[in-house]
This record gives C-alpha cells, structure tokens and sequence, in this order.
C-alpha cells in the first residue's frame, strides 16, 4: 500500500475520530477535539507504528497487537488522552507505555520534549528505531523501566500520560507531577476501569475527574 492510500485513510480516520468526540460529548465535555491535536494525529503516520503484518489496519478505529500481549491504543482515544493533556510547546512530558513510539510521536509534535518509558526491552528497543524518522522525532527519549516509578532524572513534569492501567494512582506520578500540571490516565481494574484527569494545583492539592469508561493493560507495579 502506497504512500497516498495511506494519507487517506488517515484522512477517514479523522473523520471517525471526529464522530466519536460528537457521540462521547455528554461524557467527555468535548464535542470537538482541538484543531492541533487533530492535525497532528493526521500527519503522524501511525501504520509506521505497528508491525508490518497490520499496515493495511492502521487506521482503522481500534488497537491492534503490537507484541508481547500488548496493543496500540484506538486512534480515537490517543487524540482523546492527548487532548485531555491540553499540551502546550513549552511542556516537558512523561508517558509510561512506550509501546512501539506512536503516541510518543504525536506527543513530540506538540510538546517541548517527550520523556517515554515502557517495561518491555524489545518494544522499548523497537520504539526506538521507528522515532528515527527523516522528519525527526528527536525530541523523544526512549527508557526500558518501570513506569509506575516514573523517571526521576528528568522530573517534575508538565504533564504526565499513562497507557496501562494502574488501580490507584501511583504516588512516584503524583510526587514527580509539577503543581499546576495535569496527568492523564486509565484508572481501575481489568473490567472496571475508567479514563482520569489529575489535575494538581499550585498548591499541592490533587483532583480527579473521570472522564469516561476504558479497556487497558493493568499497569505493571512490581520492582
């Protein structure tokens, strides 16, 4: 499949992406997701993303496999998540749940710098060789380690996305998430999980909303 067949279907993508914001509205508070995050999820090449065998499936709405018993995100709820990030060109970012880079590589379009981290060595590895890009994604940088622990080097942060489902909060996020930063992720157990904002104000204070109901991974929390 060429290079145009791809454009657009990513061209269609965005169109169901845009019927799924009208439908989820009453639960997300967002008919219309915002016009950058938008255009970025249409110049991204997301079939770029996931192994060779499902190129043809990249832009349909749903995840697909992606090694190890892992899966990429639906597009819809990576423009989601993303959006709910409300990131800005100043925004240093954690994301825990590398998978094979493409929500990293959306992220790089609309934040300073994208600090990603994912459990997995080989997809960690393979992230890693598809962000090498002649459009460059060099203000990504891939790590191989546990993500509830968040990456303490590079911390505080602006904003921090998590793409496995932890059942609480994990406090290392919450203590490495700058005040006034927001932190966007799956929350609950297998069957039961709902999407989150954390919002932490100047002062410290943590608030959560719940935005609307979510299948991930459980997020991984043994040393």
């Amino acid at each position: 499949m060429g290079q145009i067949a791809f454009a657009e279907l990513r061209r269609l993508m965005l169109k169901v992406i845009a019927a799924h914001a009208q439908v989820s509205s009453e639960m997300t508070g967002r008919a219309v997701l915002a016009p950058r995050v938008v255009e970025v999820m249409g110049e991204v090449p997301r079939h770029e993303f996931v192994p060779e065998e499902y190129q043809a499936y990249a832009y349909e709405d749903g995840p697909l496999p992606i090694g190890h018993d892992k899966t990429i995100s639906q597009p819809f709820i990576v423009a989601l998540m993303v959006d709910l990030l409300d990131l800005n060109d100043k925004d240093t970012v954690l994301e825990v749940g590398t998978g094979l880079g493409y929500q990293a590589a959306v992220m790089s379009r609309l934040a300073s710098k994208v600090y990603t981290m994912d459990i997995m060595q080989d997809l960690a590895t393979d992230a890693v060789d598809r962000l090498k890009d002649p459009a460059g994604y060099d203000n990504v940088e891939v790590r191989i380690g546990n993500g509830y622990y968040g990456w303490l080097d590079y911390a505080p942060f602006d904003k921090i996305i998590v793409a496995a489902a932890p059942e609480h909060i994990p406090s290392p996020l919450v203590e490495q998430l700058k005040p006034g930063g927001r932190m966007v992720l799956p929350l609950g157990t297998l069957d039961d999980q709902q999407l989150v904002v954390v919002e932490k104000d100047r002062a410290g204070e943590i608030k959560t909303h719940p935005i609307l109901p979510v299948r991930f991974a459980q997020l991984v929390i043994a040393h």
